[in-house]
């Protein structure tokens, strides 16, 4: 509990006052990081203005067939099935077999950082809060930057996400 008095808290990084929306994968993970995050801040009612809402669009990718699957056992599988003769499998292009596809991957960012912009785009110059937290997992947070910066999502990116770790992204 020490660190995130350090992350979350009046004057910090994540300072309930400024925000607006914190949006919450319903996976099991992240519903008990935000709890962790948020535990004093809901005890002290700073979560009282702040919209909190639990949405399928911040699920991991559905991995479907290849779910539990390393990226090694992906690429025998796929093998064995006589795909990927021209390259290897790459999720940014490819998507999962019985899962979701990049391109509906890429669709479901695009209509979340779309409400992102609408809570934003009329407080942009301080007229009230509207800092937004995202609480999700490893391929949606790194698709989410891409499609952020209005990358495809196939371009790589050299980009660090830990777990349980912080990111910021601004506006220029």
């Amino acid at each position: 509990m020490g660190t995130t008095r350090l992350v979350v808290g009046t004057g910090n990084l994540i300072d309930p006052a400024k925000l607006s929306h914190v949006f919450i994968s319903p996976r099991k993970r992240a519903q008990q990081t935000f709890d962790l995050l948020f535990a004093e801040a809901s005890t002290q009612d700073s979560l009282g203005e702040i919209n909190v809402t639990t949405t399928d669009e911040l699920a991991e990718w559905l991995y479907g067939a290849y779910e539990g699957l390393k990226t090694h056992e992906i690429h025998a599988l796929r093998r064995e099935r006589g795909l990927d003769l021209e390259r290897p499998w790459n999720i940014w292009k490819d998507g999962c077999e019985d899962g979701e596809s990049a391109d509906a991957f890429a669709a479901r960012l695009d209509t979340l950082i779309s409400k992102i912009r609408c809570i934003q785009g009329p407080n942009m110059h301080g007229e009230k809060a509207c800092d937004v937290v995202l609480i999700s997992h490893g391929h949606f947070l790194r698709g989410f930057v891409k499609r952020w910066v209005q990358l495809p999502l196939d371009v790589p990116l050299s980009l660090m996400l830990d777990p349980g770790g912080v990111g910021i992204l601004r506006y220029m």
